[in-house]
């Protein structure tokens, strides 16, 4: 049985979609697995009025299916509270107030307390100022964390500006930026299989490693997101946080030790040491893409509530440099867009070749394949390594096998969600798998000159079509270095 937290939570946004959707299956998870007791209380704040009854009702919906038993779904959903609240309205704070020292009273508390805005960035900082001014945080020795959603801003000066205004009522070690895929298995193995396996660590530089390719793909187009999407696209969306966050894992010096201060600061050092790009650089060495009509499904600028004139991309890839030792002359590859060919979040470790290949003299020199570390993140998480073998047949003769381990049924269904790590952790305060603001800062200042060039030149869209992986260039990206991506592979 683990070890039971107190807190408050009070969460803005709390009807929104990915409260009933994530949040509440996350928080019910913990509960049913004695990470929160009934030594917690959640209160739940959005504009439209609701009874505690009725929002119970709702937060027993949302867990429904997860549930052992009618009794203890409703023990827990006893635990939640609703109040109308208008960010704007100090005195709705104040009422906040008020009602926060009662529950914490009723459930001791200790005076932990978690403010989770699942609202527009726009509201962030709103939230923040009122918490502290009108005197919500708790003072009475427990602690008071503030989680927010991406996106955090839209640009360099947007994301300073919103961090300067959460810095002045909460300090950076009381803020936690989600990034749910910081939550996710296989990419939280990251770590563990570069620095927890000495053959692998052994080989994890530019020495032996060919380039690195991180594919974010997608088989669904916008659905019913256009109206933030066509405002973000591909590179804000999916590049700027997630992709950055998978890439510095793998790129990241060996930290001093595994706490969340010394992950930061290898975090921090890598991002600050990628080689950025001027106009010339980003348009060598960056792809951009909308998709078209094909295949039954509707071009991106006939989505519903796109506009059909629209320059947004659907689709990046891109080229990432260090000027990091480690990784001299190796490459990063990228890409993420809507209406591929496949839906797959993963890593492909292409390893050198050797150039000594002592078989080539009596064989055929190009029998060899090059060895591939694949990391598998989505939909089911695992790992692969291609590797070269004598084959069975008379005389000598090699092929290529995968030694592979993917999640079973039922491994995959005892891996918790990426909601309930993150919550998990935000309890126990650890930091390591959310983005500090250096990170953040550094990511916008790689990304801005890209979006910078693309806002100012016109596109050529739509360039690619439903069920491919991408437009052409993105394939020529690689070609001019030699390369070519590796998944999906040819067979």
């Amino acid at each position: 049985m683990a070890t039971a937290n107190r807190a408050l939570f009070m969460l803005f946004g709390g009807t929104g979609d990915l409260a009933l959707r994530k949040l509440y299956p996350a928080l019910f998870e913990l509960y049913k697995k004695g990470s929160i007791d009934n030594h917690f209380a959640l209160l739940g704040l959005a504009r439209r009025p609701h009874t505690d009854e009725e929002f119970q009702k709702m937060v027993l919906d949302s867990i429904s299916s997860e549930a052992d038993n009618q009794e203890q779904a409703e023990e827990f959903a006893s635990h939640f509270y609703f109040r109308s609240h208008d960010v704007t309205n100090v005195e709705h704070y104040r009422a906040l107030s008020k009602l926060a020292d009662e529950l914490d009273k009723k459930y001791e508390l200790d005076g932990n307390r978690i403010f989770y805005v699942s609202m527009a960035p726009r509201f962030f900082g709103i939230v923040a100022k009122n918490l502290k001014d009108e005197h919500v945080l708790s003072d009475n020795g427990g602690f008071n964390r503030l989680v927010i959603e991406k996106p955090f801003g839209r640009d360099y000066d947007s994301a300073e500006k919103l961090n300067n205004e959460l810095t002045t009522a909460f300090k950076e070690d009381q803020i936690f930026r989600i990034d749910h895929y910081l939550g996710k298995e296989m990419v939280q193995s990251i770590p563990v299989i570069r620095f927890g396996n000495p053959i692998i660590d052994a080989v994890w530089n530019h020495n032996y490693i060919d380039n690195i390719q991180i594919t974010l793909s997608e088989k669904l187009g916008v659905e019913d997101r256009a109206g933030y999407y066509d405002t973000a696209g591909a590179l804000r969306d999916m590049v700027q946080n997630h992709t950055m966050q998978i890439m510095t894992l793998l790129a990241m010096d060996k930290p001093a030790s595994f706490v969340d201060t010394d992950v930061r600061a290898a975090k921090i050092k890598t991002l600050e040491n990628m080689n950025f790009y001027d106009t010339e650089g980003v348009k060598e060495n960056f792809v951009r893409g909308q998709y078209g009509a094909g295949s039954g499904s509707a071009a991106y600028r006939d989505e519903p509530d796109v506009p059909h004139d629209s320059n947004n991309d659907t689709f990046v890839a891109g080229k990432v440099t260090y000027k990091l030792p480690r990784w001299e002359g190796t490459p990063f590859y990228v890409r993420t867009g809507k209406k591929l060919a496949a839906k797959a979040t993963r890593v492909d470790v292409v390893f050198k070749k050797d150039i000594n290949n002592i078989f080539a003299k009596a064989y055929l020199p190009d029998t060899l394949k090059t060895n591939v570390l694949s990391i598998l993140i989505d939909p089911r998480g695992g790992i692969t390594l291609r590797v070269n073998v004598k084959d069975s047949k008379q005389g000598f003769h090699t092929e290529t096998i995968d030694l592979d381990y993917l999640q079973n049924d039922a491994r995959a269904s005892e891996v918790p969600q990426p909601y309930e790590r993150l919550f998990h952790d935000i309890l126990n305060g650890d930091h390591t798998n959310f983005a500090s603001w250096p990170e953040v800062a550094a990511a916008w200042k790689y990304v801005d000159p890209i979006q910078k060039y693309w806002d100012e030149t016109q596109p050529n869209f739509p360039n690619y079509e439903p069920g491919s992986m991408g437009p052409k260039a993105s394939d020529e990206l690689l070609a001019r270095d030699g390369h070519s991506w590796y998944f999906p592979e040819e067979k």
